[in-house]
């Protein structure tokens, strides 16, 4: 039987939650969520830092062991699952990407913290002991604000939020910032969001440095010096992992997917899938399954 890999909205999780918002618990939202731990995709950005438990969580098939202090951060579209072990406790919050629009003069203001821009690496965060205190702080002003129903706890929420992810940004990525010159840390994020943007038409590094308005050999450099690797396998990375994400859907074929990420044919998308990934989409499909 055929399956969709199901696709959740922040309105169909809680009667304990705004349209844009919704703010609890973790072991709470598990009780009444239980049916989560599969494999589904956000509609919303997503956050969880675990206070207790143990065990496993999955975001866009690459899997990371639950720690109590680990927080993780999602953006809309990925792919996420879990397996915990024990009692698993702590704090979950869940907002629409419109639920800062109005508050923010800068419309893409979230971006700027490297953990929302969709790199699993970047959002899976085992918090420094100095930060345990103060961000669980954080969280129960944020859970003690969701209560009453008053004009302004929504915007007191929305700054209590920003100071978590400052704080976190200031401790965590401090160095990984300072280390490389403003100039050169700006160029490589503006070229990420480029890639999310134009992966499925643009596919070579000089398509993008022109659109940088560099050399693709300074591109190349760049991601070389700050990535480790050169710029097309950063675009075909993110060709990838779409690639992955659509295969989980079994009600789309091989052909389709190939057309949607502007493949010429299905023979083509396979040999790219198959160098990349190192199985053929239709293997990875079955294992995924």
């Amino acid at each position: 039987m055929k399956r969709d890999i199901p696709i959740v909205d922040i309105c169909s999780l809680s009667e304990f939650k705004e349209e844009d918002i919704l703010v609890s618990r973790f072991a709470e939202y598990l009780k009444e969520h239980h049916n989560l731990h599969l494999a589904h995709r956000h509609s919303f950005y997503h956050l969880i830092l675990f206070t207790k438990g143990g065990g496993s969580h999955t975001i866009d098939f690459n899997s990371f062991e639950v720690k109590p202090f680990q927080i993780y951060f999602m953006v809309p579209g990925q792919v996420h699952s879990w397996e915990f072990e024990g009692e698993v406790d702590g704090y979950v919050v869940n907002f629409s990407p419109a639920f800062f629009q109005s508050f923010l003069l800068k419309q893409d203001y979230l971006e700027s913290f490297s953990f929302f821009n969709g790199i699993t690496d970047d959002s899976v965060i085992n918090l420094p002991k100095d930060l345990h205190e103060g961000i669980q702080k954080l969280f129960e002003e944020i859970i003690a604000q969701a209560a009453p129903q008053n004009a302004s706890h929504w915007d007191i929420i929305r700054i209590l939020l920003l100071q978590i992810f400052m704080k976190i940004d200031q401790s965590v990525f401090r160095n990984k910032q300072t280390s490389a010159p403003n100039y050169n840390y700006t160029l490589l994020r503006n070229f990420q969001k480029l890639i999310e943007k134009h992966y499925t038409h643009l596919k070579l590094p000089m398509e993008y440095a022109e659109l940088l308005y560099i050399t693709p050999n300074h591109l190349n450099a760049l991601c070389k010096d700050q990535m480790g690797m050169q710029a097309g396998e950063l675009i075909r990375n993110r060709i990838l992992l779409e690639a992955k994400r659509l295969l989980v859907n079994q009600d789309l074929s091989i052909s389709e997917i190939a057309y949607t990420l502007n493949f010429k044919d299905n023979s083509y998308f396979t040999k790219f899938f198959k160098r990349q990934a190192g199985i053929t989409p239709e293997e990875f499909r079955r294992k995924a399954g």
